[in-house]
């Protein structure tokens, strides 16, 4: 596997998309994937792929059912996983003090 630089991770909205839906499921098929991203079913297959062989997800098949799963012993997961959830809680913060400001 070759070194994932955090640009191919971040220069894609439905891969950050993707990404902060599996970190708060942990683990989806490809169908709820799409409902909940709002992306299409193709685009979210190529995203899934990356995703796949980039190694922050991984994938087990059920006859034509694929379920996509957060690889949690890849360590660029654990600090991904970090900055979403800080990313979230300060855009909250931010966004709350723009209401009363």
């Amino acid at each position: 596997m070759q070194t994932l630089e955090v640009e191919e991770i971040f220069s894609s909205y439905g891969r950050v998309r993707i990404m902060s839906i599996m970190m708060t499921s942990g683990e989806l098929n490809i169908s709820e994937i799409t409902r909940r991203a709002g992306v299409s079913h193709s685009s979210v297959e190529l995203h899934l792929e990356f995703l796949v062989n980039s190694g922050l997800l991984t994938e087990k098949r059920f006859n034509r059912i694929r379920i996509f799963r957060v690889n949690y012993s890849n360590p660029l997961t654990g600090v991904l996983n970090r900055f979403l959830s800080e990313w979230k809680a300060l855009a909250s913060t931010v966004v709350t003090e723009r209401t009363f400001n």
